[in-house]
């Protein structure tokens, strides 16, 4: 039996990161990590305390010494169903994973992400869960920053207007009400934004395996991850 891998899965926001990688988990018995909510849990925090102002300025020094300081108001922690199954994630002992993915929170979170305290706290707690091996992470940085050492690395891209428009299907339902011009106008700053931050800024790692999937579907993507893994011989493949 082979030894269980870690697998880095970054790129733009709204690629299907965490469709594939949740795909990718349950194929392979690991254990996936939405490492995306994790700044969305912080940004939800920040919120709640008061930390930013209407231009979306982040307070930072005050939302780092509440996560400095730990205890209960700055716990984040992921619930998982098991090998394979998804992860819901908690502030304070709240399941929070419906309020997270609001368009508000998407609003801020790649001001917050940017924050150099907080990103050190992210990626110490995901240090933390990825130490057992046996994952699969996504998010804008894993490869580069959290994890370069990963035996996988995969970095995802999309067309702007494919993104935007999988969004808002997705968004629509669940149930949530905003518009296509908004989650496009939403999306092309974040990429902004994530490709131009000072601390660890969006990038493919030099060893990384890009996948454009503007035109192919989750079974394709899975396809392409299969044959992937034969030709590096990772996974028992």
């Amino acid at each position: 039996m082979t030894s269980p891998i870690i697998i880095a899965i970054d790129g733009c926001s709204s690629t299907g990161k965490s469709t594939f990688a949740k795909a990718i988990a349950k194929e392979l018995g690991y254990i996936y990590i939405d490492t995306g909510a994790m700044y969305r849990a912080v940004t939800l925090l920040a919120l709640r305390n008061g930390f930013v102002s209407g231009d979306n300025t982040i307070d930072g020094e005050a939302l780092c010494r509440v996560l400095s300081a730990g205890g209960r108001a700055a716990d984040i922690s992921f619930r998982v169903s098991g090998p394979g199954g998804s992860s819901e994630t908690w502030l304070g002992g709240e399941n929070v994973e419906r309020e997270i993915r609001t368009i508000g929170i998407s609003r801020v979170v790649s001001h917050v992400a940017a924050i150099p305290g907080v990103r050190k706290f992210v990626d110490r707690t995901l240090r933390e869960i990825g130490a057992r091996k046996g994952v699969v992470m996504d998010g804008r940085d894993i490869g580069t920053a959290v994890f370069p050492d990963a035996e996988l690395k995969i970095f995802m891209t999309a067309r702007p207007e494919v993104r935007a428009r999988r969004r808002y299907e997705e968004m629509h339902a669940r149930g949530y009400d905003t518009s296509y011009e908004e989650i496009l106008s939403n999306i092309s700053e974040r990429d902004y934004i994530d490709t131009h931050r000072g601390t660890a800024p969006l990038s493919q790692a030099p060893d990384a395996v890009l996948l454009d999937n503007s035109d192919m579907t989750v079974k394709d993507q899975l396809q392409w991850f299969r044959e992937l893994l034969k030709r590096r011989h990772l996974c028992g493949f």
